[in-house]
């Protein structure tokens, strides 16, 4: 077996290791998992390992092990790929064996054909997942993972493989100049992809290597290829991931963390468009995938690479600061997480302190923030999400960039956010629901196709008068369903299929926002800074790293903590609630409870309490009295409803 490092640089020779052990015994299968497994539980094992998020592709080596954090933004259909596949040596007529699983080009010895009519031949299936980098992921999260990252890498300017890449075309073919080729179109299209392996003749390896930068720039795409990111200006590598187990344990819009083998094979570009040239040429009753699709599907592995995932790890978070899975009753979590408990009150007093001096001196308006920011759904009954606190901070100052700063602020507290100015404009422009192509037979992202637990900032000051036409008045309804059901309504042309989600939205406006809130609160500033950027620059700098470390991992912590109501207090919520009714009908409704409760959780949990306490009860009832005592002098003060 090799050892060493072979299993980050040549991860296939360790596959090849088990595979010649085992033969098409599936229990080799299983030993490469778990000698991944093991060799990623050695001490800061993962923090060696290349990741795509950090490392630019072309540092990276070709079938070289690598991680990815993503997001699933697309499930393509499943593939066949030939799991198992035989060949033959020309002059000795011996037959070896060869594996397919983590690869995209099936690799034939010198002197090697494939035998096509083997009865040991075996056909498999494969999920293929087209992962993004996680949208709108804070600076501070890239940051600290490529500190922590400890791979050694160098530019890898050419790939030069150890064998010989061979057609199972006749030997005659072999001497065929690539232009020739090229104009079998039926041919290369059957002898390109065969099983879900690519295979190519050795003149067109050679060609490939002498002037990949050419070939690649020469493809006849009818269009620049849309990497499909959610949210604009994101950066980052697509990949296409093979996925071999398991692949019914996720779905789209999960964050995973993925460890793979890296398929950047320049082969893969040129058989691609060799098909694209072949299809064209087809009888359209034949060809079954669109050329779009097919462009779409196997887009330039040096533009979107190939992993072929080992291993994958649904993520809970993407907080660097914390334990990956804060499930687990890992010694090492509980620890980290008993510690963290224990000094939770000056952390929080100084969060409270922090985003008092962001607000502009108003201190309830950031115990709101607060609660706003821990506040997750934690369960569904029926279609009503539970935990969900949507905030609204009215009487935010006008043509200021007040609301821009305060964004700023945020970003620098969660792992993943994005703020969307709502101006008419955009309301009529920017796509926000994915949709189905069904040409190209993807889906198409849109605004809100965000991961679990993004902070979404929707700026209504920016709202001007206008017109909202038919897309606007989709968009709206959208954000509407978003904050009021988690849940946006994925077109697919025919029908809309529901698409649950976990988002925080915050919504910033002068008066009361045209969108449904869980909670408005007015603003009170209680200075008014003469440089708004100067002043909110000087709040950030002043702030210690670790100190602001602390409110990150506070936020992120507090979201996945257990919380319950013992039986004695959900009597006695009862029995004050029934109080409240007697002595004034108008004043508390069901719905008014059912907020106050959620307040009440969100309190007990930003002070490190999991289950509800008399104390927080009447704490919770104090903090909603002055919160709408305000809205009501606002009121007055208006003359009009807020």
């Amino acid at each position: 077996m090799p050892c060493g490092e072979d299993w980050l640089s040549h991860p296939l020779g360790i596959v090849q290791g088990f595979f010649a052990q085992n033969g098409v015994n599936t229990d080799w299968e299983k030993k490469v998992i778990e000698y991944f497994k093991e060799k990623l539980k050695e001490n800061n094992a993962p923090k060696w390992v290349p990741s795509l998020n950090e490392v630019p592709l072309h540092y990276l080596k070709p079938n070289s092990f690598v991680k990815f954090r993503c997001m699933i933004q697309d499930m393509f259909d499943p593939e066949f790929y030939m799991g198992v596949y035989e060949t033959v040596n020309q002059n000795t007529k011996a037959h070896v064996l060869h594996f397919g699983k983590y690869r995209d080009v099936a690799e034939c010895g010198p002197q090697q054909e494939l035998d096509l009519n083997s009865p040991r031949n075996t056909t498999l299936e494969r999920q293929t997942f087209y992962c993004v980098p996680v949208p709108g992921e804070s600076a501070w999260v890239k940051e600290a993972y490529v500190n922590a990252n400890q791979a050694r890498v160098s530019p890898s300017t050419s790939y030069t493989p150890s064998r010989h890449k061979r057609s199972y075309e006749d030997d005659d073919d072999m001497d065929l100049q690539p232009n020739k080729q090229k104009d079998q179109h039926a041919g290369a299209r059957q002898a390109g992809n065969v099983g879900g392996l690519q295979w190519c003749g050795e003149p067109k390896r050679l060609e490939t290597e002498a002037s990949t930068g050419q070939q690649l720039n020469s493809l006849n795409f009818s269009s620049p290829f849309d990497l499909n990111f959610p949210l604009p200006g994101e950066k980052g590598p697509a990949c296409l991931v093979k996925v071999y187990e398991d692949w019914d344990c996720f779905k789209v819009n999960d964050i995973l963390e993925l460890y793979g083998i890296l398929s950047v094979d320049p082969v893969l570009s040129i058989l691609n468009n060799d098909e694209r040239d072949a299809s064209a040429l087809l009888d359209p009753m034949e060809c079954t995938d669109t050329a779009e699709e097919q462009r779409v599907h196997s887009p330039p592995a040096s533009l979107v690479p190939r992993i072929h995932v080992i291993l994958a790890q649904k993520l809970q978070h993407i907080n660097p600061l914390l334990p990956a899975c804060l499930n687990k009753e890992e010694s090492k979590t509980c620890k980290f997480v008993s510690t963290f408990m224990s000094e939770l009150s000056p952390v929080r007093a100084e969060l409270l302190g922090f985003l008092t001096h962001a607000l502009l001196g108003d201190s309830l308006a950031a115990e709101y923030l607060i609660l706003h920011l821990i506040s997750t759904v934690y369960t569904r009954r029926d279609v009503l999400p539970l935990g969900k606190f949507t905030v609204n901070l009215s009487g935010c100052p006008r043509n200021s960039t007040f609301t821009e700063h305060l964004y700023r602020i945020i970003q620098h507290l969660v792992p993943a956010s994005f703020r969307l100015q709502m101006t008419i404009e955009n309301m009529n422009h920017l796509k926000f629901i994915p949709h189905k192509d069904y040409t190209a037979n993807r889906l198409v992202s849109g605004l809100l196709q965000l991961p679990s637990n993004t902070s979404l900032v929707i700026d209504e000051t920016l709202l001007e008068q206008g017109q909202l036409d038919t897309p606007g008045v989709h968009n709206v309804t959208a954000l509407s369903n978003l904050i009021t059901w988690q849940k946006v309504d994925y077109d697919f042309s025919y029908h809309q299929m529901e698409f649950p989600c976990n988002i925080n939205v915050l919504i910033t406006s002068e008066g009361r926002s045209l969108l449904p809130a869980d909670c408005q609160i007015h603003l009170q500033p209680q200075l008014i800074p003469p440089n708004m950027e100067e002043y909110m620059n000087s709040l950030l700098s002043a702030v210690l790293p670790s100190v602001l470390n602390k409110f990150r991992i506070y936020l992120t912590l507090l979201r996945f903590l257990e919380y319950s109501i013992s039986d004695e207090i959900t009597k006695a919520v009862e029995d004050d609630f029934v109080e409240m009714r007697k002595n004034d009908p108008q004043s508390i409704t069901a719905d008014d409870l059912h907020q106050l409760l959620v307040v009440a959780r969100c309190l007990s949990l930003s002070a490190g309490q999991t289950t509800l306490s008399r104390e927080r009860w009447l704490r919770a009832k104090q903090l909603e009295s002055l919160r709408r005592m305000r809205l009501q002098q606002q009121k007055c003060v208006n003359g009009n409803e807020l």
